[in-house]
């Protein structure tokens, strides 16, 4: 299934090769701006982990990782990753960081089943990071200040990208609005989980929703998420108003990463206790791992946002079902 939204009137204001030169100045400007905010240090990250060791990203629990066998080792299975959301707390421990200190990197990963429409991709390209905290910083206020300053790198890179590109002329808030997933719900309680995020961005502009994973008062999640990583009363997504497409688009997902009560209590939930079999969640149980936070930031997503283009295959190259392209050739959207 995929959908493709025109946006009337659409043109985009630069052309595919200043898109191209730009796409390389937002990424390059928001690395600069996002460690000049944390001070974090950049790793190289994999491509592949190898099945069965619970280090890859369930997402929801029902997406196919992209698997293939090693010759050379036997044919030990792998997978591409879905995201680094585990990896990274097993590399702070191993790189020997300590308490406000973190690492960032690309991550590029393929989402077989993802769906196609103007903001999702079977590619996904995100700056992924992640910051070893104490005890006393699990809480709500430490998870807003946090994401205060990511924001202000994503505006930050926003005003320099309209000084190197002066046909982009959108504006963002930097001001935060947080509410809560059954705040949302409770506001819009005859709307469906993206709605109730178009409704919010619309109204505020930048909103980060928090608390996304558990049940609210229908019984149902606002959104999937897998329980083994976030906390979820302690993450959310960070959501802009995309003038373009007249939507919210979320740009991170992230929160503060579970403990050992939490992952115990999230995967009975979750029905997936047999996972506390993988040497990843036995040492967040015993404590070996280090308390994080850490999330994705999309780089394809942000570059859409940044230069107001009206689909990611704008900014980036990926396969895209044939009518999608010819509605997009029609309405002059050059899909990279």
């Amino acid at each position: 299934m995929y959908t493709t939204m025109i946006p009337d009137g659409y043109k985009p204001r630069i052309s595919t090769r200043e898109t191209e030169k730009a796409i390389k100045f937002v990424k390059d400007a928001f690395q600069r701006n996002f460690i000049k905010n944390f001070g974090f240090e950049r790793v190289s990250a994999p491509l592949f982990v190898k099945s069965g060791t619970g280090v890859n990203d369930d997402l929801n629990g029902v997406e196919r990782p992209v698997k293939f066998d090693i010759s050379a080792q036997g044919g030990v299975q792998a997978e591409i990753v879905h995201s680094l959301a585990k990896w990274k707390r097993i590399a702070l421990k191993r790189y020997g960081f300590r308490n406000g200190e973190g690492i960032y990197t690309d991550m590029n990963a393929i989402r077989c089943d993802d769906k196609c429409d103007n903001q999702h991709s079977i590619y996904v390209d995100q700056w992924d990071w992640e910051m070893v905290i104490s005890k006393e910083q699990r809480n709500h206020d430490f998870l807003k200040m946090v994401v205060t300053r990511i924001v202000g790198a994503i505006a930050d890179t926003l005003e320099q990208t309209k000084a190197q590109f002066p046909a982009i002329d959108l504006n963002i808030k930097r001001n935060v609005t947080f509410i809560t997933a059954q705040q949302a719900r409770d506001r819009y309680p005859e709307l469906e989980g993206h709605m109730r995020e178009r409704e919010l961005a619309r109204e505020y502009g930048t909103v980060f929703l928090m608390n996304i994973g558990g049940a609210l008062s229908d019984g149902k999640p606002h959104d999937g998420r897998s329980p083994d990583y976030d906390d979820w009363s302690l993450n959310g997504d960070i959501i802009f108003w995309d003038e373009v497409l007249g939507d919210s688009i979320e740009i991170s997902s992230m929160g503060i990463r579970v403990d050992a009560e939490s992952l115990r209590q999230q995967l009975e939930i979750a029905g997936a206790q047999d996972r506390l079999n993988h040497e990843y969640h036995r040492q967040v149980i015993s404590g070996e791992l280090p308390l994080t936070i850490g999330g994705g930031i999309g780089q394809s997503r942000l570059c859409m946002l940044l230069l107001q283009k009206a689909h990611i295959g704008e900014v980036q190259v990926s396969i895209w079902p044939d009518e999608m392209r010819e509605v997009c050739e029609k309405a002059g959207i050059v899909l990279l």
